[in-house]
């Protein structure tokens, strides 16, 4: 009896112990700078909303919250850094559209995409289909028709191999049973460039780099990727409502930290994060880039970064995409 008793207080010890330690943890995190991990070069768009969070967690939570870029191979360079950093919160990593397809597009990952512990994401934002102004379609529908019957005939434009705007396209061939040819591009402006050029036809690319071309008249827009049309294009159909039913992709922003991050640090980030992304001056900025502020519940978050993993490998296999 007197055995057992001791190992009942020895088990209550641990517990709370280990409860006490839990709540130090919240309590006093953060008490040194936290590093924020970009996967991208500084001016990208994941870069410039990271700085806005940034700015207020640092002024609401009382240490210095610090960007760092770390580019190169498709995001999955920062992937692997904050994958193998310490899961005490002051390594974090911002998540992107990239993350969940570099899952299945790239083979010799070293590290659990589906590991990372969700914070919340950020922002959401509209692709655009965008093609010369002299191309035939004038809609989806005739898009369609036409790669149907010209499959030889349409090459469409991207940021890289892997990136958000080439699985959308290749997803679009999936889910329309279309034939187009891929030529990657380093950045926006040379893409765009051709597009106008006539040296490609078409491209998907984030509505905020594409919308002062469609504005001057040298692009324009056959559809946005969201399920509901984009308020600064409200004449521009989705592509679901045109036909390619249930179709979705969207640029997005997030935070996500390391494997094993307590969950009681991931809640104080959360609320902190929620705040920032909701203060007036931080909340107009995004949505007056194109973007939708979302802010949801580490729950939310991680349930939408794992249907994002499912639905891009879907496409990465059936595109016979690779990277490295």
């Amino acid at each position: 009896m007197m055995i057992l008793k001791k190992r009942c207080l020895h088990c209550f010890l641990v517990i709370t112990t280990m409860m006490y330690t839990s709540l130090s943890w919240a309590d006093v995190y953060p008490s040194k700078p936290v590093k924020l991990i970009v996967p991208f070069a500084a001016g990208s768009a994941s870069d410039t909303v990271t700085r806005s969070v940034a700015e207020r967690l640092t002024l609401s939570m009382g240490q210095p919250f610090l960007v760092e870029n770390r580019a190169g191979g498709g995001g999955t360079i920062a992937n692997d850094y904050v994958a193998k950093a310490p899961p005490d919160g002051y390594t974090l990593l911002i998540s992107t559209a990239a993350l969940p397809i570099s899952a299945s597009a790239y083979t010799n990952l070293k590290y659990d995409t589906s590991a990372f512990v969700s914070v919340t994401v950020f922002t959401n934002s509209a692709l655009a289909l965008a093609v010369n102004p002299t191309f035939p379609a004038k809609n989806v529908r005739e898009f369609i028709d036409y790669a149907k019957a010209n499959p030889t005939k349409v090459n469409f434009g991207s940021l890289g191999v892997g990136t958000s705007h080439h699985v959308t396209a290749e997803k679009l061939k999936l889910d329309a049973g279309i034939n187009m040819t891929h030529v990657p591009y380093k950045g926006s402006g040379p893409a765009h460039l051709d597009l106008m050029g006539g040296q490609i036809q078409v491209m998907f690319d984030n509505l905020v780099a594409l919308m002062p071309h469609f504005k001057s008249g040298k692009l324009r827009p056959v559809a946005v990727t969201t399920l509901k049309r984009h308020p600064q294009l409200p004449d521009v159909p989705t592509l679901s409502e045109s036909g390619v039913k249930g179709f979705e992709a969207v640029a997005w922003f997030g935070m996500v930290a390391p494997p094993g991050t307590p969950k009681e640090i991931i809640n104080k980030l959360n609320v902190e994060v929620v705040k920032a992304l909701n203060t007036p001056e931080v909340r107009q900025r995004l949505i007056d880039g194109g973007s939708e502020v979302i802010g949801n519940s580490p729950e939310e978050a991680d349930r939408f970064l794992k249907a994002e993993i499912a639905k891009w490998a879907v496409v990465v296999k059936n595109g016979k995409i690779t990277a490295e």
